[in-house]
C-alpha cells in the first residue's frame, strides 16, 4: 500500500530570512511557533485575529482564538519573544465564512468542520492575502504539519513527525499557492505536548500552562444543539426507525449528526435491546432515522469541491483516507470523475456524514481533500 511510503526529511532552513506573519491565537502552540520562527532568523511580526464582534460571547479560560483574554495572552507572548504585535479585525469575514456556513450546513442536514473552514477561508485566505499585500513572505501558525520543499521548488504538505499531534487533516484544503507561503515550525519536531509546554516555560512564555481546548470557539458553552436552536428556532419532527415507524420526536433535525448515539431521547427500546444510532437526517421532512450500528457501514462515497495540495490525480489510485480530525486512516481507491471524487473503501467504515471532509494521503503526503456529498451503505447499497 502507498501508506508505506517513507517520510521525507524536512527541508533545510531557507537561504535568506523571510518576513513572517505569525498568527498568534493566545495559546502555547502558536506562541512557541512564533518564537521558533524568530529564533530561526526570520523577521517575525505577531498578529492576533479578532474573530468576534463581541469577544466576551466567545469562550474564556482556555486556548482559543476569539476572546479578549486570548488577545492579551498573545500580546504578552509577543513582548517576551521581542516581536511587533498587532490585532486584526476579521470578525465579519469569520461570521460570514465560518459561523454562517456552519449553521447553514447543519440546517441542510450535513455535518461541517468549522476549524477546516477557518483554515481555508480565514488563516490561509483572508489573512494570507493581507499578509502578502503588506509584503510578508509567509504566514506561520502553530499547526502540527510539515511543508516539504523539493529542489525544483515544488512543495508538499505532509503529516507532522509526531502522529499523535498531527493536524494535517484540517490543513488538507490548502492549495499550492497557500503552501508556498505557509510555515509550520512545530511540525518537524517529534516532541510531546509536555515538551512544548516545557519549551514555552524555558522561553518565559506565560501561556506554558494554559489549558488546551477542542471546543468550537464560537460556541462558548460547547452546546452545539443549543447554539443551533437559538439560530434556527425549534422545529419539532419525528424520529423513525428503518421501517419508517415513529418511535420518538425531536426539536430540530439540525441537532443530530450521523452516527450519534447519545441524546436521542427515545422512549421505546430497540427490539434487540441494543443502542440505536442516527442513520439519516432529512431536512426536507424534518425526520431523523435511527437504527442499529451495522446500518452505519459505508462502502463508498462521493465528494465535491476537491482541493489538491499539488497536481490533481489522473485516473484511479490507491490511498489512505482520514474522515475526521482525530480519526485514523483507512485504505481506499479514489478517482476524480467530472469534478467529483468517487471513493471506495477496502473495508466498510462507520459514522461517515455528508458535510465532513475526506482527506487523501499517499504515505505521509496530503494529496488533497473534498467535501462528502453522498454515501453508499453496505446493507442498503443505496446512496444516503
Amino acid at each position: 500500500m502507498t501508506s508505506q511510503t517513507p517520510q521525507p526529511a524536512p527541508a533545510p532552513a531557507p537561504a535568506r530570512p523571510l518576513r513572517v506573519l505569525a498568527a498568534m491565537s493566545g495559546g502555547v502552540d502558536s506562541a512557541v511557533a512564533a518564537a521558533r520562527a524568530a529564533e530561526a532568523g526570520h523577521d517575525v511580526t505577531g498578529v492576533h485575529l479578532a474573530l468576534s464582534a463581541n469577544p466576551q460571547s466567545f469562550r474564556t479560560g482556555a486556548r482559543g482564538c476569539c476572546t479578549v483574554e486570548d488577545s492579551r495572552d498573545a500580546r504578552r507572548a509577543a513582548d517576551v519573544i521581542g516581536i511587533p504585535f498587532y490585532v486584526w479585525d476579521l470578525a465579519e469575514r469569520f461570521r460570514e465564512d465560518v459561523v454562517e456556513d456552519f449553521v447553514a450546513e447543519y440546517e441542510a442536514g450535513r455535518t461541517p468542520n468549522p476549524c477546516l473552514r477557518c483554515n481555508e477561508k480565514i488563516k490561509f485566505a483572508a489573512l494570507l492575502d493581507k499578509a502578502l499585500a503588506l509584503g510578508f513572505d509567509a504566514v506561520a501558525t502553530g499547526h502540527y504539519a510539515q511543508v516539504i520543499e523539493h529542489p525544483d521548488g515544488t512543495r508538499e504538505l505532509h503529516r507532522a513527525s509526531d502522529m499523535a499531534k498531527d493536524q494535517s487533516y484540517v490543513l488538507g484544503v490548502l492549495d499550492d499557492r497557500q503552501l508556498a507561503h505557509a510555515l509550520f515550525p512545530l511540525g518537524d519536531t517529534v516532541t510531546t505536548k509536555d515538551e512544548i509546554r516545557a519549551e514555552a516555560e524555558r522561553r518565559g512564555l506565560a501561556v506554558a500552562k494554559k489549558p488546551d481546548s477542542h471546543d468550537i470557539c464560537f460556541i462558548a458553552d460547547g452546546d452545539t444543539q443549543g447554539f443551533l436552536a437559538k439560530r434556527l428556532g425549534k422545529a419539532e419532527g419525528d424520529i423513525v426507525d428503518e421501517s419508517g415507524d415513529k418511535i420518538g420526536t425531536h426539536e430540530g433535525a439540525y441537532g443530530f449528526t450521523i452516527g450519534q448515539r447519545k441524546g436521542l431521547r427515545i422512549g421505546t427500546p430497540a427490539p434487540d435491546g441494543k443502542p440505536r444510532y442516527v442513520l439519516d437526517i432529512s431536512p426536507v421532512n424534518n425526520t431523523v432515522t435511527v437504527g442499529p450500528a451495522g446500518s452505519l457501514d459505508v462502502t463508498a462515497l462521493t465528494a465535491i469541491k476537491p482541493r489538491w495540495c499539488g497536481t490533481a490525480p489522473s485516473g484511479p489510485g490507491t490511498y489512505t483516507a482520514q474522515l475526521r480530525a482525530h480519526g485514523g486512516e483507512t485504505p481506499v481507491t479514489a478517482e476524480l470523475v467530472d469534478g467529483t471524487l468517487e471513493v471506495s473503501f477496502e473495508e466498510p467504515v462507520r459514522g461517515v456524514a455528508p458535510g465532513q471532509a475526506i482527506v487523501l494521503y499517499d504515505g505521509t503526503r496530503v494529496v488533497g481533500s473534498a467535501t462528502i456529498a453522498t454515501t453508499t451503505r453496505a446493507k442498503t447499497a443505496a446512496a444516503q
